[in-house]
């Protein structure tokens, strides 16, 4: 009998494979629902025409969300994954030919070329121990600035026999190609997950160390997991370049959003060791549908990208329902903070209070203070300057350079060190937020269209008017800290990963820019705010001021206050400093507002300065924001860095850029430079980051 009792209270084989197969069940039923719902409302019958055109157009996107299986199976991710279907396609549309021997070729080269950034990617992680995030944000860049260099815009031809290849009949009016080449794709996957790797992959997702004990070559999983990431990479760049017939460098923008909903919409976890690319084929014919929808309802288009934000955010949320609410998590710490604080035991209280005066300070502990005073300056802040102090050196370098390419009094003369801090100055108040984030061990990867959507909004409202921009200016600056709000909130109340909740902020921000703009953005900024950029006024421009207050209040912040405190003590340990009587929960919210706020005001000073806002006016400083703050001697894990080394890091990459300027380089270029400095310099203080 009691065996019989213990045998009862086992889960079964069904229920254990249900439980793990669990995100796909419920993504196919999703799949289904909304099928079923978009042919009660299409008029005519579902034919074999919307069978053929839906399994073409989610194709790629499936293929991409195969490769970023991979990756957050093993516990990481990658922001690569659009900028590699780009480059595959320009690839493919300037070196084709019509033979067929050329086509055959370029099929293999777009794997070949998906692998081949793929395992760049998985080198520095494996090998050099390098953050995926950074890693894979740095390639992206370079590999965004190589696609420009081989075709800045679209062009280029795809043979259409490889496009029927591709798109067209398996068996004509039977079997679309598009299946049978998610067919094939499938199967891959299949021999990879019952492969020995595949059993690594699972491990080293799950528990990294334990895989590690157990014997596992983690370093090698990890190098292939990139690499095969990249070849399905390259697959999906085949296919699009397959539909649309030529090349488009931007043509993979929109798929880094959409392959992580549709890797969330699977069912795979995000931190790894659960799910599968199957879930994430059906994942991503799931989106596709959702927006399909939203189009046979008349639903404006720029709300796709809204959509996928918020579905992202409704998935990851879904996945992790088995699991401890965060908010109740968060609110169960608040009160057990409170109840410390009204017993007088919290350890920042506690320290302070009657009930435990500090012990006098014994004669010895005085003269080592004494002691300590006497030691110089420089030695007392060695290891703070060993990591601000080369910015400098190298920023010194660049003028030397400067001067001695362009001649005459170029850097003896004020214009110079004016322009350069006016170029400065976005970096500058940017570097405040981004870096904030980066201390407390997070990122902002919505500050792109943070400034763009502000600043379309400022410009909208301002309409060249001084009066309106006394009340639109603050309002806006509310708008971006409430966005940084809303950041800081998913990570903390719904445990959300910085990078999810911020990228889908991002992808939300821009569906709202495009609606309210209506994809065309009007209005300009008010002629003192014109002038505030690039008018002067005692032979300095007026920004150099706001710049100079800046700078003073951020070090400040960072430096000398309590919430500047707070926010090292988190990167350092966030366990530690909720132990400590640090608010982490409310540290992190301030942190993304503040982040938000900066962002906000460099949306606003870009329309000073160009007079008007425009669509992806933000694009060009997400990488940049993150490079002067690690160029600035910032560990990117968090915990240690300081604003002085951020500025360094902006004056440092704006004197280059102004160098660069007046070269005949290509503007591509600057992406590729920014990619190989955030690297580089990510390289080089990992040592010291131990």
């Amino acid at each position: 009998m009691a065996t019989l009792a213990l045998h009862r209270g086992r889960p079964s084989r069904l229920g254990l494979s249900l439980a793990r197969n669990r995100g796909l069940i419920v993504v196919i039923a999703v799949f289904v629902a909304l099928l079923s719902f978009i042919m009660a409302i299409t008029p005519g019958p579902f034919s074999y025409f919307e069978v053929s055109f839906m399994s073409s157009g989610s194709a790629s996107l499936a293929l991409a969300a195969m490769g970023q299986t991979v990756v957050i199976l093993s516990g990481g991710f990658d922001l690569s994954a659009g900028a590699v279907v780009s480059l595959v396609n320009v690839v493919l549309a300037t070196q084709m030919q019509d033979s067929a021997a050329s086509q055959i070729a370029m099929a293999f080269l777009a794997i070949g070329v998906g692998a081949g950034v793929g395992a760049f990617n998985g080198f520095f992680v494996a090998f050099a121990r390098l953050q995926p995030i950074v890693v894979t944000l740095s390639t992206m860049f370079l590999v965004r600035g190589v696609t420009l260099l081989i075709l800045d815009k679209p062009g280029g031809m795809i043979a259409p026999e490889f496009s029927t290849f591709f798109t067209g009949d398996a068996i004509p009016g039977l079997l679309p190609a598009p299946l049978v080449v998610l067919a094939v794709a499938a199967v891959i996957w299949l021999l990879i997950k019952n492969s020995r790797y595949g059993t690594g992959l699972y491990a080293v997702g799950s528990d990294e160390d334990a895989a590690r004990s157990a014997g596992i070559r983690v370093r090698w999983v990890k190098f292939f997991t990139y690499t095969i990431a990249g070849g399905f990479y390259g697959a999906a760049g085949m296919f699009i370049s397959a539909q649309t017939g030529g090349g488009d460098p931007l043509i993979g923008n929109p798929v880094l959003l959409q392959t992580f909903t549709a890797v969330v919409l699977g069912g795979t976890l995000l931190g790894g060791g659960r799910g599968g690319a199957i879930g994430s084929i059906v994942g991503a014919y799931t989106l596709t549908l959702m927006v399909n929808i939203l189009l046979v309802l008349n639903v404006s288009a720029y709300y796709s990208s809204v959509t996928e934000g918020v579905v992202l955010v409704l998935a990851v949320l879904a996945g992790s329902i088995n699991r401890q609410s965060p908010i109740a998590h968060y609110f169960h710490q608040v009160r057990l903070n409170l109840k410390a604080r009204r017993e007088g035991s919290l350890p920042s209280r506690f320290l302070h209070s009657e009930k435990a005066r500090p012990a006098p300070r014994l004669a010895t502990q005085s003269h080592a203070a004494a002691e300590a005073q006497k030691v110089p300056w420089v030695r007392r802040n060695a290891e703070l300057l060993r990591f601000i102090l080369p910015a400098y050196v190298c920023l010194i370098a660049v003028i030397v350079v400067t001067q001695f390419v362009y001649g005459g009094s170029t850097i003896f003369g004020w214009k110079y060190y004016d322009s350069l801090i006016v170029l400065g100055s976005f970096l500058a108040i940017l570097a405040l937020g981004q870096g904030s984030t980066i201390l407390t061990g997070g990122l902002d990867l919505s500050i792109p269209w943070t400034i763009g959507f502000c600043g379309i909004l400022a410009a909208g409202l301002i309409r060249g008017s001084d009066e309106a921009a006394v009340w639109v200016i603050p309002m806006v600056l509310a708008i971006g800290a409430l966005i940084g709000t809303f950041n800081g909130l998913g990570v903390v109340l719904l445990g959300l990963p910085p990078i999810v909740i911020t990228l889908a902020t991002n992808g939300i921000l821009q569906g709202f820019a495009l609606v309210y703009s209506n994809g065309t953005p009007d209005g300009f900024s008010s002629p003192t705010l014109r002038w505030f950029m690039t008018g002067t006024f005692l032979g300095v421009t007026p920004v150099v001021v706001l710049v100079v207050l800046f700078v003073s209040a951020a070090l400040v912040l960072l430096g000398r206050t309590a919430f500047g405190r707070r926010v090292y003590a988190v990167g350092n340990s966030a366990r530690v400093a909720t132990l400590s009587g640090v608010g982490v929960g409310g540290t992190l919210i301030g942190v993304y507002a503040l982040s938000g706020f900066c962002a906000a005001l460099v949306g606003i000073l870009l329309t000073g300065f160009s007079g008007q806002a425009s669509l992806g006016m933000g694009d060009e400083y997400l990488l940049p924001s993150i490079a002067v703050v690690v160029v600035g001697g910032t560990l990117i894990t968090g915990g240690r860095g300081h604003y002085a080394g951020m500025l360094g890091g902006v004056l440092l990459l704006t004197a280059l850029l102004t160098l660069l300027a007046g070269t005949t380089l290509p503007h591509a270029v600057r992406d590729i430079i920014f990619g190989l400095v955030v690297l580089g310099a990510v390289l080089v203080l990992r040592e010291r980051s131990a």
